[in-house]
């Protein structure tokens, strides 16, 4: 059964996310961890819980979500998976790491570009990447359907959706990904967020202040 952690990093306040099954193999989703006690809040938590690191993943690539790719992928050796639209994203962080004073970013050496509705192996789950554009050029949300649980990047937050106004955002293809996929999974399917609280599908079909729009 899928078990999740959830962290809060950087100055962003965004949602990182670790996962597992009973293998104890988990995966990291999103590393936003900015600094050594950062990391070292999510290394002790993979540590203390002997969870082994086997997939690293982005659902997309502004600049909060990849600011712990390098120290993950080089502490655990992983490859960086993630949907090869999502490298245009990636390479415009330069140019807001300059605006808030951070150093230039690497991407790791190591990437294996997944696609939509492509299943990922993690350990006896498999979780369903579901092609949710809008936000970034090529956001992905990753979806567990035995545990109805869905990781949306910044598709779709508690009583609100993600902005459009970054390079890459489209507001018509973020209604549509909201619309013509994640309202088509169950109501009971919680939603965690690139930014904060917990939701489900059920709770912003009903109280989402932009589903009139989306409809």
């Amino acid at each position: 059964m899928l078990q999740l952690q959830s962290f809060v990093f950087n100055d962003f306040q965004e949602n990182t996310y670790v996962i597992w099954d009973e293998s104890l193999q988990c995966a990291i989703i999103d590393p936003g961890c900015a600094n050594a006690t950062e990391q070292k809040m999510l290394t002790d938590f993979i540590a203390t819980k002997q969870l082994q690191p086997s997939l690293l993943l982005n659902t997309h690539c502004h600049i909060d979500h990849i600011l712990g790719n390098i120290f993950i992928a080089e502490k655990y050796q992983l490859a960086l998976h993630l949907h090869e639209g999502e490298l245009f994203t990636y390479k415009d962080t330069d140019r807001w790491a300059a605006m808030f004073g951070l150093p230039k970013f690497e991407i790791p050496e190591k990437l294996v570009f997944i696609e939509e509705n492509q299943e990922i192996k993690l350990g006896n789950t498999g979780l369903k990447t579901l092609f949710t554009p809008g936000h970034s050029i090529a956001s992905l949300s990753f979806y567990e359907p035995l545990s109805h649980t869905l990781i949306a990047g910044d598709a779709l937050f508690y009583e609100s959706i993600g902005r459009t106004d970054l390079p890459g955002g489209n507001q018509d293809r973020l209604f549509q990904s909201i619309k013509n996929v994640i309202f088509t999974l169950p109501d009971e399917t919680k939603v965690y967020s690139g930014h904060g609280p917990i939701t489900s599908v059920g709770h912003e079909k009903k109280f989402n202040p932009y589903v009139g729009i989306l409809s």
